[in-house]
């Protein structure tokens, strides 16, 4: 299959309701890549497959995150405070994201400027997700869910550029990065 998608994560918090989860982030991610004065690109692997509708069993539901998985090139974690640490499809998710098809994860925190010490932010993580930092099983960058890094991150951080920069579990970006995005 070929990997150009980013696969885009995020907790729902049970809800449908994009007020009460945090689907408004992905949902503008969406918006970016559809604008035209907007320089932001990237591949929806949920566009890649079929949809999985709320009548949809489980086992369906499993099949197609693992197909959008097979198809990405990488793994777009949203995490904001609201996140639950053990609820279980988004640690499922990340598990097979990263020890099954060995995406590097792009950690993107709502409500951040910068990111300048990422195992500050522990307490927001899931608990597949620290468990995978912990044990270094997870090559991560952390980044403010801000388009430029976004953006930087998806294109740079990917199974099939072969220039990836594997680093380890708390990798972040650095203060040159961020004045040159305007951010700082």
């Amino acid at each position: 299959m070929n990997r150009t998608g980013t696969y885009v994560a995020f907790d729902g918090q049970g809800s449908t309701d994009p007020t009460e989860s945090d689907i408004h982030y992905f949902n503008l991610l969406k918006a970016w890549n559809k604008s035209g004065s907007i320089d932001f690109r990237f591949t929806n692997s949920h566009e890649k497959t079929y949809q999985v509708r709320d009548s949809s069993s489980k086992a369906t539901l499993f099949n197609r995150l693992e197909t959008r998985l097979s198809a990405s090139k990488n793994f777009l974690l949203i995490i904001s405070d609201k996140i639950n640490y053990d609820r279980g499809i988004l640690n499922w998710e990340i598990e097979k994201a990263v020890d099954y098809y060995e995406l590097p994860i792009i950690i993107a925190y709502p409500g951040y400027s910068k990111i300048g010490a990422p195992s500050e932010l522990n307490s927001m993580w899931t608990k597949s997700l620290a468990e995978r930092i912990k044990n270094e099983r997870a090559h991560c960058i952390h980044i403010p869910f801000k388009k430029e890094p976004i953006f930087d991150a998806i294109n740079q951080f990917s199974v099939v550029n072969s220039k990836y920069p594997k680093g380890g579990a708390l990798e972040c970006y650095s203060e040159e990065a961020y004045k040159s995005w305007g951010i700082v």
